[in-house]
């Protein structure tokens, strides 16, 4: 018998072919939504490969760098801009380190074509004076900020909206200072922090990562970071990772625990690349990781 479309009702066989033709459609409709939104949720602001603990411990990651230096700066002493060379994947987020008490940015100088060479546009100071305390560092974090991105060398490559600060012992207490004072940073790294008017960091608000080492002689972390870190509330995003037996010189020295963390926290946050969550979330165990803490972002 005809049905009214003039076409005879299709058999059986006929049937299960027409359904699995429209499931395998279906499904391949499913699977190609799910790896868009999987590609969606790893960030607007996303570079370079897919991450791995190899490319996050080589000496250099995927971007070619170079470098401009910086001097006669009002607000801060001058100092080094590193920068990839790549201007084909659209502007980069920017972040200011500072060195410690007494120390040059020569001491972490390491610290600038690593960072860039992910992906980030760096700027590494050197201080009015050696003997800038915490507040004044952090001033002077702001200043190398406001400078950089106007820096007609570099600041077409610069997303000014997408900041960050980092800093070692009282460069570590001027990180905080900045976080502070400016609540519109993307991310802050305070490291083996010193900060001698304030040590209750309830108001930060900006993604904070606290790097501290065991047996630091200088700023113990049961005195200095710990104090620090659990001040700041559970609702900002937070990190403590604290390295086993190590002194409060570590990070003049290149490691791939400071770095596997630094880039990780400024690809989470400032390029809210979720793919580097898996290197926070639960975090690195091992003999060298004395205590880790961590929000765990989503």
């Amino acid at each position: 018998m005809l049905t009214s479309f003039g076409t005879k009702p299709p058999q059986p066989r006929v049937r299960r072919l027409v359904t699995a033709a429209a499931l395998s459609l279906s499904l391949a409709a499913g699977a190609v939504g799910v790896s868009a939104a999987a590609a969606q949720a790893a960030g607007p602001y996303e570079k370079g490969p897919n991450p791995t603990q190899a490319l996050l411990d080589a000496p250099r990651g995927p971007f070619q760098v170079a470098q401009v230096a910086v001097t006669g700066q009002t607000g801060f002493g001058g100092g080094q801009i590193y920068y990839p060379t790549d201007t084909t994947k659209g502007t980069y987020g920017a972040v200011a380190i500072v060195p410690g008490f007494l120390m040059p940015w020569l001491s972490m100088a390491w610290l600038g074509p690593r960072l860039a060479s992910h992906g980030f546009v760096v700027i590494g100071i050197e201080t009015s004076s050696l003997f800038d305390d915490p507040p004044t560092r952090g001033k002077e974090l702001q200043a190398a900020l406001d400078y950089v991105v106007n820096d007609q060398r570099v600041s077409s490559r610069i997303d000014r909206n997408r900041l960050a600060v980092a800093g070692w012992s009282m460069g570590g207490g001027g990180t905080l200072q900045a976080a502070l004072d400016r609540p519109s940073l993307k991310a802050a790294i305070p490291i083996a922090a010193v900060h001698f008017t304030i040590q209750n960091f309830s108001q930060v608000r900006v993604p904070t990562a606290f790097l501290a080492s065991e047996s630091d002689e200088i700023a113990p972390p049961a005195q200095w970071q710990k104090p620090q870190y659990e001040s700041i509330p559970a609702s900002t995003e937070k990190v403590y990772q604290e390295m086993n037996d190590a002194s409060h010189f570590f990070t003049v020295f290149e490691n791939n625990r400071q770095t596997t963390l630094m880039v990780s926290w400024l690809k989470r946050w400032v390029d809210q690349d979720t793919r580097y969550t898996q290197f926070i979330c639960p975090g690195p165990t091992g003999p060298d990781i004395q205590e880790y803490r961590s929000t765990c972002p989503m």
